[in-house]
C-alpha cells in the first residue's frame, strides 16, 4: 500500500450534467470495479465496470479530485471535459487512498513530458492514421521512484506559483492550473507507519475472508493492528466494535453492546432473538454487517458470546456460525477478565463456549514488542502475565520502589485497582493546589453523552489550575512526543488555554480536539474538549491500552487475575517505573487460560496459523499443581 494501488472495488454513481448544473444521465453501480488503464497512445483512463453493465472508460484529463472522506470510504472525481462526476462509496479506505495517490502521480508525471511529444497532444487525425489497433493495459504499479520523481515536479512548479497561504485546498485540480504542494494532506491512513512481517500476515487473513482471532502480549500492536483492518475492509458493511467504549473509540468503532441491541444479554435466548427482530434498525445492521470486529474479546464472558452467536443466525436466517458473518477478534485472555456478577455460573470466557470451535478458523500471536524496548523488562512482563514470579524478578520490581521517577515537576501517576480510589486522589489533589480554577466544559454532537459513556474517552467537565499533573488523551505530535498517555504538568494559562509541560520538557498549548465514535444507528457523534485528564491517579482498567512515562503503583488490593500484569506492562521501561509495595502473591493468572494458551502455543510449534480446536476438558484438580505445571510448560 505504500506505492498505490490501480484497481479498486467499490460503491459508484456517475453523472453527466449541463453547464447548468442539471442532471441529464445518471448511472448507478451497487458493485463496481475501477480501473486505471492506458491505451495503445499511452493516454490514461478510469475504466467503471460491473457484471450487469458495460465498461465505461473516461479519460483522466483535466480532472478534481475530492477526497476529504476517504477515511470513510468516500471520494468523488470530476472529469471536467466529459462533463460528468464519479461518486466512490463504500470503498476499503486503504485501496482508495492508494487509488487516489496512484492517479496523481501518475498524472503529476506526465505532466512533465512535453507538449509536442505526449500523446496526448496528437490530433486525431495522427490516431486515425497511425494504424495501431485500439487496447487498453493496466497501468504500471507506482514506484518509490515515481513518488520521489513527483515530489520534486510538485516543489519545483510551486516555487513560482505557491498556493494562497490563507486557503486551503479541499480538491487536488490536475491537469490544470499549479500542481498542488503536497501529494496528500496528513491522515491516519497514510502517515501511519509499516506492518511488520507478523501483523501483515495476519492482515492478508483477514483479507482471504477467514474468520480470525489474533491475540498477543501488551505493547504488540494489536489496536494498532486493528485500524489498519478496519481501513482495509470496505466500511458499509464492515462493524468495528469493542467490549469498552474506550477501547471502541480507539477504532473508531461503537461498543458491542451498542450494535447488537439486546441490551446486557439478560433472558433467554428466544427472548433476546425477538428483541432484535423487534427493532427495525437493529435488525437491518445485523442483516448488513458481512465484517464484525470486536477488540477486547477477552471482556465478553462466554455466555453472552453463545448468545450474540445464536441472535447473528436468528435474525440473519443463516445457520452458519454468526449467520455467515465474518469474525475478526483480538484480544488477551491473560490480561483483564469479564466483569460477571457473584455467585454466577456459567461459561466465563469466549473459548470456553462451544461456538468458539465453530466460529474460529485461524489464529494467530503477535510476539514483537513494540511498546517496551528494554528485553530485561519485557522478559519480567512475558513471566508476570503467565503468573509466573521467581525471586530475581521480585528483587528487581522490589527495588524500583527506591527509584525517583519525577523530574521538572511532573510526579508520578498512581495506577488505583479501583476506579473511585483514583478519582478520590484526583480531587483531593487538585483541591490543596493554590490558584484559581479553570472549568473546560466539553461540546458534544446531539445525544453524544447520552448514547455512549463518552466519559472515558474525555472527560465532559475538567477543571485545572496551574501546578495540575495531567496526561494527554490524543496523539497530537507524535515525533514530538506528545502521545496518548504522555505526562505534563500545567505550567500556565494562554488566552484560556492550558500550557503543559511534558516529561520530555516540550511545551503544548492544549487546543480543543475532537473525538469521534459510531452510535448504535452507526451515526458518527463527536466531542470536542481539550485533550487532557487530571492524571495523580488512574485506574488499572482505565490504562488498559496507554503507554504511561512515569508511573507508580500498589498492587496490594488487586482482585482480578491478569490486573497486576496490566498495570506494570503500563510503563515505558524499568526505568520509569515505582512498585510501592511488590508481593508475589499479588500476581496470578486464571488456571482456565493458561490451558487455553499452553494449547495454543504447542500447536504454534508446528505451524505459524493454526486452525484453533477445542480447549481441553475441565477438570476437578485444576488448581495451584495445574497452574505451576502449565507455568513450567509455557515458560
Amino acid at each position: 500500500m505504500e506505492g498505490g494501488e490501480s484497481f479498486l472495488s467499490c460503491a459508484a454513481t456517475v453523472e453527466w450534467m449541463t453547464p447548468q448544473g442539471c442532471i441529464i444521465r445518471k448511472v448507478n453501480y451497487k458493485t463496481a470495479s475501477l480501473r486505471l488503464i492506458r491505451n495503445e497512445f499511452r493516454e490514461m483512463f478510469m475504466e467503471i465496470s460491473s457484471e450487469k453493465s458495460a465498461a465505461l472508460r473516461l479519460a483522466l484529463k483535466g480532472i478534481n479530485v475530492f477526497k476529504k472522506f476517504m477515511a470513510e470510504g468516500k471520494a468523488s472525481v470530476k472529469f471536467q471535459e466529459a462533463g460528468c462526476t464519479i461518486f466512490i462509496s463504500n470503498a476499503p479506505p486503504t485501496n482508495l487512498v492508494g487509488f487516489l495517490r496512484t492517479i496523481f502521480v501518475k498524472m503529476t508525471g506526465d505532466k512533465e513530458v512535453s507538449a509536442n511529444t505526449a500523446p496526448s497532444a496528437q490530433s486525431m487525425r495522427a490516431k486515425l492514421l497511425s494504424g495501431k489497433s485500439q487496447s487498453f493495459e493496466e497501468i504500471s504499479p507506482v514506484t518509490v521512484a515515481d513518488i520521489h520523481n513527483a515530489k520534486k515536479k510538485i516543489s519545483k512548479s510551486t516555487i513560482t506559483t505557491p498556493s494562497p497561504p490563507s486557503k486551503k485546498r479541499k480538491s487536488e485540480d490536475l491537469g490544470k492550473g499549479p500542481a498542488p504542494k503536497k501529494l496528500y494532506s496528513p491522515s491516519p491512513l497514510t502517515t501511519t507507519s509499516s506492518l511488520s512481517a507478523e501483523q501483515q500476515r495476519v492482515l492478508e487473513a483477514c483479507l482471504s475472508g477467514k474468520n480470525i482471532f489474533f491475540t498477543g502480549s501488551a505493547g504488540t500492536g494489536k489496536s494498532f493492528l486493528l485500524k489498519r483492518i478496519v481501513a482495509a475492509l470496505p466500511p458499509d458493511v464492515t462493524v468495528p466494535t469493542a467490549s469498552t467504549g474506550v477501547a471502541a473509540c480507539h477504532i473508531g468503532g461503537t461498543t458491542l453492546h451498542a450494535f447488537a441491541g439486546i441490551g446486557d444479554g439478560s433472558g433467554s435466548v428466544q427472548n433476546l432473538c425477538d428483541k432484535a427482530l423487534k427493532f427495525p434498525l437493529v435488525a437491518q445492521k445485523w442483516r448488513k454487517c458481512k465484517h464484525l470486529i470486536i477488540d477486547e474479546i477477552s471482556m465478553v464472558d462466554g455466555s453472552y458470546f453463545e448468545k450474540l452467536e445464536t441472535v447473528a443466525r436468528h435474525v440473519r436466517k443463516n445457520d452458519k456460525p454468526f449467520g455467515g458473518i465474518q469474525l475478526i477478534l483480538c484480544g488477551d485472555f491473560l490480561q483483564l477478565p469479564p466483569v460477571v456478577e457473584k455467585g454466577k455460573n456459567g461459561k466465563r470466557f469466549c473459548f470456553q463456549s462451544p461456538c468458539w470451535d465453530r466460529c474460529i478458523e485461524l489464529c494467530f500471536e503477535l510476539k514483537e514488542v513494540h511498546r517496551q524496548k528494554d528485553s530485561e523488562f519485557v522478559s519480567i512482563l512475558n513471566s508476570i502475565r503467565i503468573g509466573r514470579v521467581t525471586k530475581e524478578i521480585s528483587d528487581r520490581l522490589t527495588l524500583t520502589a527506591k527509584q525517583k521517577i519525577e523530574g521538572d515537576g511532573i510526579l508520578a501517576t498512581r495506577l488505583c485497582s479501583h476506579t473511585n480510589d483514583s478519582k478520590l486522589i484526583n480531587e483531593s489533589k487538585l483541591r490543596n493546589l493554590d490558584g484559581e480554577e479553570k472549568v473546560f466544559s466539553s461540546q458534544d454532537s446531539d445525544n453524544a453523552a447520552k448514547t455512549l459513556d463518552m466519559q472515558t474517552i474525555a472527560p465532559a467537565k475538567l477543571v485545572l489550575k496551574i501546578g495540575a499533573q495531567v496526561m494527554l488523551l490524543k496523539n497530537v505530535n507524535v515525533n514530538a512526543g506528545l502521545v496518548n498517555g504522555a505526562r505534563g504538568v500545567v505550567v500556565r494559562f494562554e488566552e484560556g488555554l492550558p500550557v503543559v509541560r511534558f516529561k520530555n520538557k516540550k511545551e503544548y498549548t492544549a487546543k480543543t480536539e475532537r473525538w469521534y465514535v459510531k452510535n448504535s444507528n452507526g451515526t458518527l457523534l463527536c466531542r470536542r474538549q481539550v485533550p487532557l485528564n487530571l492524571a495523580w491517579a488512574f485506574s488499572i482498567h482505565k490504562s488498559q491500552g496507554l503507554t504511561l512515562d512515569c508511573v507508580e503503583m500498589s498492587l496490594s488490593k488487586i482482585f482480578e487475575a491478569g490486573q497486576a500484569y496490566v498495570a506494570l506492562s503500563r510503563a515505558h521501561s524499568l526505568n520509569t517505573l515505582r512498585v510501592l509495595d511488590f508481593d508475589s502473591r499479588h500476581v496470578w493468572a486464571d488456571p482456565s487460560v493458561l490451558e487455553f494458551y499452553q494449547k495454543f502455543r504447542r500447536r504454534l510449534q508446528h505451524m505459524e496459523i493454526i486452525p484453533l480446536g477445542r480447549p481441553l476438558a475441565d477438570k476437578t484438580n485444576k488448581k495451584l499443581k495445574l497452574r505451576e505445571i502449565l507455568k513450567k510448560q509455557l515458560r
